[in-house]
């Protein structure tokens, strides 16, 4: 038996690639990582974790390694927003639904402008309204800035130079998201029944961005931002609250 497990030293289950402990650098970096990512108050950027890295050992194969050794776990280590984190288990997120309080439901008209913001930014409240077909009761995009899911980005330059609006890193965060680009497309829409019947013809999804660099029709927000908070509001009555 002695003579088997030396021609085959693998033969007793241990994988054929070298642990990570054979190898001290990846292992205290990993251990390195692991620290930083559990003590940050936010998810971070994989440039932090790589400057307090020792010197030589590739960031990404620590996070890769971290994160297959949470894969199993129940928290596990997740890309958001472009930065890393450790997050509940999706199966187990349930167990701690309870004692957080009542969480505020946004209503329907809400969750409908929250989408438009997120595939159309940047947009102005007459875009939105425009997508919609009714017009924004006052207060949603107030609620939606109070989340801290959407942000006020810049101005059209259009006459009345509207506010244009946009996502935050928040938003991709609460969401699960690593780019505003994770967001689903037309096909996996349709294959999760939020499309009835016949699409119309040559309807498409936008491709959605939310480059912090204003685009070549938006100027700069001058003064305090405050006072441009759901600028314009007309009073309508869309907002349904959402079972």
């Amino acid at each position: 038996m002695g003579e088997i497990a030396r021609l085959f030293p693998f033969g007793n289950g241990e994988s054929e690639s070298a642990p990570v402990d054979a190898d001290p650098a990846l292992a205290e970096a990993v251990r390195i990582a692991e620290a930083l990512i559990f003590a940050a108050p936010e998810p971070l950027a994989e440039q932090e974790i790589e400057k307090r890295l020792p010197r030589g050992v590739a960031v990404a194969s620590v996070l890769d390694r971290l994160r297959a050794d949470y894969a199993s776990r129940g928290v596990n280590l997740v890309r958001v927003g472009g930065r890393w984190m450790f997050r509940t288990a999706t199966d187990l997120a349930w167990l701690l639904a309870g004692g957080e309080g009542e969480q505020k439901r946004l209503s329907r008209a809400a969750l409908e402008t929250l989408a438009i913001v997120a595939y159309h930014q940047p947009v102005t409240r007459a875009e939105i309204e425009d997508i919609r077909g009714v017009a924004i009761s006052k207060g949603t995009l107030d609620v939606l800035l109070e989340t801290g899911w959407v942000r006020l980005r810049g101005r059209r330059r259009t006459p009345g130079r509207p506010i244009t609006y946009g996502t935050t890193q928040n938003f991709l965060i609460h969401f699960g998201l690593d780019a505003i680009t994770d967001l689903p497309g037309l096909e996996e829409l349709k294959g999760a029944g939020l499309f009835e019947g016949a699409v119309p013809s040559g309807f498409s999804i936008p491709q959605p961005s939310d480059a912090e660099a204003l685009s070549a029709d938006e100027d700069p927000l001058e003064g305090e931002p405050s006072s441009y908070v759901d600028e314009a509001a007309p009073v309508a009555d869309d907002e349904t609250e959402c079972a």
